[in-house]
């Protein structure tokens, strides 16, 4: 019975990252050998047991067969007789099938540590097409790697594309799919994501609503890149350098669905996105089963962003018109994320990135005014029922015509 570290810790650690979870594999032994020695075994498909001590997870060397279409079609078998090398054949890519041994050594029999010297996303080998979470997992890694140099290779790219053409994707599951779209979205480079589920024609598949972005024009004048496509992985990019927020990336990546839906009579215009995109966004999260937290969040962007670029020419109640809408007064936090996707909005566009985006730093200050008038003086001034309500907004008005003099002032 031996045992090894294998997986994410075995390849984080070789790229001089934190290593946070470690995954170990054991050869030659069988499930009443674990029990014995005190493991607790979990699951169902496959033998994974709980170390007695620390609760790390150690699997049985195992080995696994296509059975059925789709992510869960497959046979395991996990038996003394199974090599490391057998149980290492299954994984992924090659720099996930690194192992390590008590005493340090590392085993590499499908050259994982040349592919992670040369920044290589290599398939492992030719089973690769038979589970279509890998296409996800592929476009994940190369997010998550991207600042690192690495990339996919092109015949691992090839296999991606032709699992696609060849409707492999259809088997996943919604859950399946949001959870490594989450995911991505915690890497310094979550657009990358999106990239290469493009590249292999995945995107179409499970997110369409982005896809038909791609080839909608826009006006150069405000537009450079034109492409909304390519706006979109530009303020997601941008999204990513302001704010760790998931919900704040999601939104920018979810923000001008409705620009695929302007009739091409009307290009480059989109003047009606913003209402428009409201359903694609019901309609890509409904189906992809995302919480409600981040729907919610991205229809008030989508809903709103427009209107906040031009935060510096609206009149009073109109910001408090937007600050009702986006219910602010029980959850100020709205403020801070339509601002934040405001700016990575007007950075993700080409020769903008540095843009200073005054807009959303007077929506805060705009907010804060009129936060700051106090509801007690208004009922002491014998004010009643709508009464309290009307005057209330009447008072917000005037605190944020206030910031809103001096602002322009200054400007002038």
């Amino acid at each position: 019975m031996q045992t090894y570290l294998v997986g994410g810790a075995v390849r984080d650690a070789l790229l001089g990252l934190t290593v946070i979870d470690k995954d170990w594999v054991v050869v030659g032994a069988t499930p009443e050998q674990m029990i014995a020695q005190g493991y607790s075994q979990v699951g169902s498909d496959f033998p994974v047991f709980l170390h007695p001590k620390n609760k790390q997870e150690y699997a049985l060397a195992r080995t696994e067969r296509k059975s059925g279409q789709g992510y869960t079609g497959f046979v395991c078998h996990a038996a003394p007789d199974v090599t490391l090398e057998q149980d290492l054949m299954r994984r992924d890519l090659t720099i996930n099938a690194i192992a390590q041994a008590n005493d340090g050594t590392l085993i590499d029999p499908y050259n994982g540590q040349a592919d992670i010297a040369n920044k290589w996303l290599r398939h492992v080998s030719p089973a690769f097409i038979e589970d279509p979470l890998r296409v996800l997992r592929v476009a994940r890694f190369a997010a998550r790697f991207a600042h690192l140099g690495f990339h996919i290779a092109p015949e691992t790219m090839a296999l991606m594309q032709e699992m696609v053409v060849n409707g492999e994707l259809n088997a996943l599951t919604p859950e399946r799919v949001w959870k490594e779209w989450e995911k991505s979205l915690g890497y310094t480079n979550p657009e990358v994501f999106l990239t290469v589920l493009r590249q292999c024609g995945a995107l179409h598949v499970i997110m369409p609503e982005i896809d038909a972005l791609f080839g909608v024009p826009q006006p150069e004048k405000w537009h450079p890149e034109i492409d909304c496509g390519i706006h979109t992985l530009l303020v997601a990019k941008q999204a990513a350098l302001l704010s760790e927020s998931l919900i704040i990336r999601f939104c920018a990546q979810v923000h001008d669905l409705g620009k695929a839906l302007t009739p091409e009579s009307e290009w480059p215009s989109h003047k009606m996105h913003c209402h428009t995109g409201l359903k694609a966004i019901k309609q890509l999260c409904q189906r992809l089963r995302v919480p409600n937290d981040y729907r919610d969040t991205a229809l008030m962007v989508c809903a709103q962003h427009t209107k906040i670029h031009r935060a510096d020419e609206m009149r009073p109640d109109t910001f408090i018109k937007i600050f009702d809408q986006i219910d602010a007064w029980r959850k100020p936090e709205r403020v801070i994320q339509l601002g934040l996707c405001c700016r990575a909005d007007v950075r993700g566009r080409t020769g903008f990135e540095n843009d200073a985006y005054p807009q959303a730093d007077l929506l805060m200050q705009c907010f804060d005014a009129a936060v700051a008038v106090a509801v007690k003086p208004i009922v002491e001034a014998g004010f009643k029922g709508k009464e309290i309500k009307e005057q209330l907004a009447i008072q917000r008005s005037q605190a944020v015509d206030v910031v809103l003099t001096q602002y322009r002032q200054a400007a002038n």
